[in-house]
């Protein structure tokens, strides 16, 4: 289950552009299977300033925590709020309704600089 239109990080999220100039930021459904059930997902506030490969927020499974990371700099434009009630969406639905985040990039073309769908499933047959 690797989206070939996404892009990817070492650190298991996932890329796509999304509505004026955002991107749209997820974890993969490698990600969400190696943690379990998803309890609770901390995000950051819309307009917080994040930088590239640093953490931006927390998701917590019956079995850890683990932290997520920034996948490009920039601002965030939107978080999805329904993961408040429903965090475990990003089980069933990781590349949809599990999305977490926009965040409108500083450099929009640091989106090349990520995995390519091919590159990110050697990352994880490895």
């Amino acid at each position: 289950m690797i989206p070939e239109n996404l892009r990817y990080t070492a650190e298991h999220e996932w890329v796509v552009g999304a509505d004026g100039g955002t991107l749209r930021v997820g974890i993969t459904h490698f990600a969400q299977d190696a943690l379990g059930d998803i309890v609770f997902v901390q995000l950051p506030d819309d307009g917080a300033v994040v930088a590239a490969g640093e953490p931006l927020g927390e998701i917590e499974s019956t079995k850890s925590v683990s932290e997520i990371y920034a996948p490009v700099s920039g601002t965030v434009a939107a978080r999805n709020e329904s993961l408040g009630d429903t965090p475990e969406v990003i089980n069933t639905d990781p590349y949809g309704a599990g999305w977490l985040l926009e965040i409108t990039p500083d450099d929009p073309s640091a989106v090349d600089g990520l995995l390519t769908a091919g590159a990110y499933r050697e990352l994880t047959e490895s």
